[in-house]
């Protein structure tokens, strides 16, 4: 796999937002699969998190978020419109804090569809390999 990431003084953790919000936006969609407050939830998923940044004085602060993208493997039952909102209701609001969120906000809410099959039986393909490429901060 290929990762590139480093530190900065953004965030407490000394990792950049993005890379913050969407590990947060991974860890809450885990709660509330197994609290039941999305029983539709399966494990698989994706997160990404796009920052729209100000230069100020040569510091890069963060200024809204961009977009959100998340991709998550669900049963066969739920609609994509439940999907949307409960991502939206109980992932993202509780996660994303609302200063960071406005009307030109663009979400990605499992964009390709349905995601029923998920993990390795999912994406490995005739190889039976995944490859992964993480970022954290990338640009």
């Amino acid at each position: 796999g290929h990762m590139f990431g480093y530190a900065t003084d953004e965030t407490p953790e000394l990792m950049p937002l993005t890379h913050v919000l969407a590990t947060k936006l991974g860890a809450k969609l885990t709660e509330v699969r197994k609290n039941g407050t999305c029983p539709w939830l399966r494990p698989d998923g994706k997160t990404q998190v796009t920052i729209e940044y100000r230069n100020e004085g040569g510091a890069m602060v963060p200024e809204r978020v961009h977009t959100v993208l998340i991709s998550t493997q669900h049963d066969e039952t739920v609609t994509n419109d439940q999907i949307a909102a409960d991502l939206k209701e109980h992932v993202i609001k509780p996660v994303i804090p609302e200063k960071y969120l406005d009307e030109n906000t663009i979400f990605h809410l499992n964009p390709s569809g349905r995601f029923v099959i998920g993990g390795p039986h999912g994406d490995a393909g005739l190889t039976g390999r995944k490859i992964i490429i993480d970022t954290y901060g990338g640009w």
